[in-house]
């Protein structure tokens, strides 16, 4: 394996652990550098001027802007960074972050950014087209193995300085989603963190964005407050804020519940709880978004290397019920890889709508019968209230499932070290990174993604046709063109449920309408108070 795909493979396994499967925590050091002063001793209250959020993840995961899927961490960096082009939370629609505007030909192979004028860092000094240069060429070194590397590799070829204020993208191809990738890199200070990312990941912000962070708790809070030099589009609403990290669902609720509410804002709300919150006065939204419990099968193990199997397995869940048991009917079946409430999803050919009889078929027709599954899941409330209903299913078309249920890291772990094993029903959300479908494809499917190579261990015609496809897809300018290239992708994806999401589960926002708004509910993990209003 080349160095490549070496790091790209380590890389996702830590997104898998990191991103979407909550309680995967890595610990870090407990003493956290801070800048921008002393640390600070605020305890907001319900005044104008601050805010209190609760954060239902832990804060204790690297802070390193180029290598985190801290979901605390990147709610977080999206108040204390800038990228040259930041987007809607929820639409990604681009506008001009640390650039001073938007490029005009999006079909060109070269891109031009000026910086904005005036863009300081929190310790004063003046951003430059040197600190891009810096970062994306971090980003793009193999060598350095950061977590969003495959994320520009494909497309990307280089950033080169034009003058101080200036830099060029050069493209490999003209890549249609540009300007939605460059979100999600994060302009670092090059005088801060050159030889230096050891003090980023334990937790140093010193970014261009509205709020400098202040203080860091490690599993307890970290503080933020507004950054008087920033010129930007989204200046900070509050003088500070104080995010706290409460990962147990039942102390979180309570910090938003009641006549005088601890906090004002908090995400991570379990659907059982959204209808005490609202009789408390609180808004409570669900948002549709990437986080779906989805089977991954050893295509090595026999019999799941016939892609009827697959399939008849995923027709013999009832899908709909596992929404309305597990997921307290905050959900969506997964009739298409991409969540169907999604733009950039299309119906898929197989919408694996329950039909047990169907799924008696195709194991006819595959020569199989007596099977036994060892179903090898994670532990989280979520899934294992799901895999029950697999379960059921399952056994109702003679097929007898055992449930392996085990910690989300003890899992990967035999994951990464090659264990043998039969099918995995866990969770992950790569829509806190983007929304476009070739990034939501290829996160699961790819030459260098650990899931489809290490995990699924599949390869051969099929395979290389996918990926091809895939290719194909992603430097098509036109979007008519475009879009039919992406529906027979999801068409074959669904035909080859290697890798296939059951349910997508939406995710749960509460606030205190008296408190605040101008705040929306997201389907990833996070909050976003850049265009929030205290009311």
């Amino acid at each position: 394996m080349s160095r490549t795909a070496m790091g790209t493979s380590f890389n996702r396994r830590a997104l898998l652990r990191y991103a979407g499967l909550a309680g995967a925590a890595a610990a870090v050091s407990s003493t956290l550098a801070a800048c921008g002063g002393p640390a600070s001793t605020n305890k907001t209250g319900n005044s104008s001027g601050s805010v209190t959020a609760v954060i239902g993840y832990g804060n204790n995961q690297t802070w390193d802007p180029l290598q985190t899927a801290s979901a605390f961490a990147m709610a977080a960096i999206l108040h204390s960074y800038e990228s040259l082009v930041e987007g809607d939370p929820i639409t990604r629609e681009p506008f001009p972050g640390l650039a001073k505007a938007l490029p005009a030909d999006l079909k060109s192979t070269k891109l031009r950014f000026e910086l904005r004028d005036g863009a300081k860092w929190h310790d004063g000094q003046p951003v430059t087209a040197d600190d891009v240069v810096f970062t994306y060429a971090r980003v793009l070194d193999p060598k350095e193995n950061v977590l969003i590397h495959s994320f520009f590799s494909q497309w990307l070829e280089s950033v080169t300085k034009v003058d101080a204020k200036t830099v060029e993208f050069s493209l490999k191809f003209a890549f249609p989603y540009a300007l939605q990738r460059i979100q999600i890199c994060k302009i670092v200070p090059k005088h801060v963190f050159e030889n230096n990312w050891k003090a980023a990941a334990a937790g140093k912000v010193v970014g261009s964005g509205p709020y400098k962070i202040t203080e860091q708790a490690p599993l307890s809070h970290t503080s933020f407050e507004k950054f008087a030099d920033y010129n930007g589009p989204r200046p900070a609403a509050y003088d500070k804020m104080l995010w706290k990290s409460i990962v147990d669902s039942a102390p979180r609720v309570a910090a938003i519940s009641g006549a005088k509410p601890d906090a004002q804002i908090a995400e991570n709300i379990p659907p059982a709880n959204a209808e005490q919150l609202r009789k408390a006065g609180r808004t409570v939204e669900f948002a549709d978004g990437g986080n779906n419990l989805f089977l991954l099968f050893n295509t090595k193990h026999s019999p799941f290397a016939d892609k009827r199997v697959r399939q008849a397995l995923h027709y013999a869940i009832d899908k709909k019920k596992m929404i309305e048991i597990g997921l307290r009917g905050t959900g969506t079946a997964g009739t298409s890889f991409i969540n169907p409430k999604l733009p950039g999803s299309q119906p898929a050919s197989q919408d694996f709508a329950y039909n047990p009889e169907k799924a008696k078929q195709l194991l006819a027709e595959a020569g199989v019968s007596g099977l036994k599954i060892s179903l090898s899941t994670t532990n989280t409330s979520l899934v294992l209230d799901c895999v029950k209903v697999i379960k059921e299913g399952w056994d109702a078309i003679g097929v007898q499932t055992t449930l392996d249920s085990q910690d989300t890291k003890a899992l990967f772990s035999k994951l990464d070290n090659g264990d043998d094993f039969q099918v995995v029903a866990t969770t992950n959300n790569p829509l806190q990174f983007g929304n476009d479908p070739d990034l939501l494809i290829r996160y699961y499917y790819d030459a260098q993604s650990v899931l489809m190579t290490r995990y699924a261990r599949w390869s051969g015609d099929d395979t290389n046709a996918l990926l091809a496809l895939q290719d194909k897809a992603a430097a098509e300018t036109d979007e008519t063109k475009r879009n039919g290239l992406y529906k027979q992708l999801l068409d074959q994806i669904s035909e080859q449920a290697v890798i296939y999401p059951i349910v997508f589960t939406q995710m749960g926002t509460a606030w205190d309408p008296k408190a605040i708004s101008g705040v929306r509910a997201q389907g990833y993990p996070g909050i976003y108070l850049n265009q929030a209003k205290p009311v």
